[in-house]
């Protein structure tokens, strides 16, 4: 998971070919949660700023590699839905410890 550190520190060195992994676990958190977290839809605007800021262009997480670990962190997440909604609600949601205001109600 992504700390608060992380995302608070603002843009970092952008690296183009660089894809970060939070950036990557992110993505798969996103997807899981469109699919699998009735009533929660992630902010998308939110999301590309903090992909932006772990210095990824979203672009580069919609295939090859990328694509790939961030479905693996989708499927990790799946294994246990219910407690998966619940953490990402505690740490991405309204009130969130990690990136508040990147999960909202759907």
């Amino acid at each position: 998971m992504l700390t608060a550190a992380e995302t608070a520190d603002g843009p970092r060195p952008a690296d183009t070919a660089a894809v970060s992994n939070d950036a990557v676990k992110l993505a798969g958190l996103v997807r899981f949660v469109v699919e699998s977290c009735p009533g929660t839809k992630p902010d998308y605007a939110r999301f590309r700023e903090v992909v932006e800021r772990l210095g990824t262009d979203l672009a580069a997480l919609s295939h090859g590699e990328p694509l790939i670990r961030s479905a693996a962190y989708t499927q990790v997440y799946q294994k246990d839905p219910e407690a998966s909604c619940r953490k990402a609600q505690e740490s991405f949601g309204p009130n969130g410890t990690v990136v508040p205001g990147l999960l909202g109600p759907g």
